[in-house]
């Protein structure tokens, strides 16, 4: 049991760091850097498509870490 929750988590994380590393950043240099945080606080930007699967993905393999983390630390 312990070994296949081990095998899991590997599996989870690397596809939870490849999914985060393929999202784009939210903001495109110092104009946006300047500008983003309104253009967020206004919800002007809203995700379609390949972003909102992304960000969706994102959650759903995050949870699924933590999940795996506290099985393992409770059969540990």
């Amino acid at each position: 049991m312990e070994t296949l929750l081990y095998v899991l988590l590997i599996i989870v994380s690397v596809a939870l760091i490849t999914v985060v590393l393929l999202q784009s950043g939210r903001s495109a240099g110092l104009s946006g850097a300047i500008s983003g945080g309104a253009e967020q606080l206004m919800g002007k930007q809203k995700a379609r498509g390949v972003e909102a699967f992304l960000s969706r993905a994102t959650v759903v393999l995050a949870v699924i870490f933590f999940v795996l983390t506290l099985l393992l630390a409770y059969f540990l």
